[in-house]
């Protein structure tokens, strides 16, 4: 019997473990592949990517990001218009229940404006993101290289 305890207590142990190392789920939502692009010395401007997957049974929202590194934080998205790429800023962003969202390169995405340093591969820091419904989620962001794409599962 103290060998099944044992067991269970190291289980429990493990668990609580793998749960705080995934601090990117919340609720019904879960935070996939967080990163930032590198930055070049004197650009004051970042972008970052992530999914966003809603295993609930009613859409949320992503109303805000926060971060240190900037001076603020907007949510936007690139369009082609004729032969021009465009960003604009957005509201907010749709995840429908049940599904998930990617913000990519070319598409949706995280502006850190007014960046206070370059952000330097292989460095990572902290942003809090603002859902509707299920509140802030902490992630913490991996700078990778320019050329870096989300890994997209099949």
């Amino acid at each position: 019997m103290k060998y099944f305890h044992w067991i269970v207590g190291v289980g429990l142990c493990v668990s609580s473990l793998m749960a705080s190392a995934s601090n990117h789920t919340q609720s019904h939502l879960s935070i996939e592949e967080p990163y930032a692009r590198a930055t070049a010395g004197g650009q004051s401007v970042g972008a970052a990517y992530f999914r966003i997957v809603n295993q609930g049974q009613t859409e949320d929202k992503l109303l805000s990001v926060t971060a240190d590194i900037s001076a603020s934080v907007e949510l936007h998205t690139m369009m082609i218009e004729g032969d021009v790429a465009k960003m604009r800023e957005v509201r907010e962003i749709i995840v429908p229940p049940g599904q998930s969202v990617d913000l990519k390169p070319g598409g949706l995405h995280v502006m850190f404006l007014g960046l206070k340093a370059p952000l330097k591969e292989g460095n990572r820091f902290p942003a809090t993101l603002t859902f509707e419904k299920a509140g802030e989620i902490k992630v913490d962001f991996q700078v990778r290289p320019v050329r870096a794409h989300m890994h997209h599962r099949h």
